[in-house]
């Protein structure tokens, strides 16, 4: 048989038959072949050092790497005829799920909801801000006002005169504390 004109059609009956130019090739027992493979890793290792060398001099991270496959792996899902067909049903079932009575209806009482919602947040609000301004404008509050009014008034006054003032918090200096009433 001629290797060059040679019938590679498996369910040919002389498959796994050598050609006669082929018995005169030796058959390595597996030795060569494993220093080979060895041989080979060790290549390979030296490259992917070499080339990680090249990376870090150019100044190339293996997160810059990481994102560049993941960019070019996304191309590759976006432009796959799956991801097409998906794509496709996906809007195809949008379509009909917003277009449908029930969404519709959904959608419309939560937006009455969101607005019934708001409403009341702004209620709430309106009626903490007036009770907090009856609150300021309770006797009680105007009292602790017109004590704090008082004791920033010595503190500016003590510092303006060079002096200190201020009433000792144990109460021992010769000026006495006010009274102690609840507001």
């Amino acid at each position: 048989m001629d290797p060059a004109g040679q019938d590679i059609n498996l369910n040919s009956p002389h498959k796994g038959l050598l050609s006669d130019s082929m018995m005169d090739v030796p058959v390595d027992t597996g030795g060569a072949v494993e220093e080979e493979i060895i041989t080979l890793r060790q290549v390979l290792a030296a490259k992917e050092r070499h080339s990680g060398e090249l990376r870090r001099k150019l100044g190339l991270s293996t997160l810059d790497g990481l994102r560049q496959n993941l960019s070019r792996s996304w191309q590759d899902v976006q432009g796959s005829s799956a991801y097409m067909r998906t794509s496709e049903k996906l809007g195809e079932w949008n379509e009909k799920v917003t277009q449908s009575d029930l969404y519709k209806k959904t959608q419309e009482t939560l937006s009455q909801a969101g607005q019934k919602t708001s409403a009341a947040l702004s209620t709430v609000g309106s009626a903490i801000s007036r009770k907090l301004g009856d609150m300021r404008n309770s006797a009680t509050f105007k009292s602790f006002e017109d004590r704090v009014g008082t004791i920033k008034s010595k503190v500016i006054g003590g510092r303006e005169n060079g002096g200190d003032n201020l009433p000792s918090p144990t109460g021992s200096s010769d000026k006495p504390l006010a009274d102690h009433a609840p507001f």
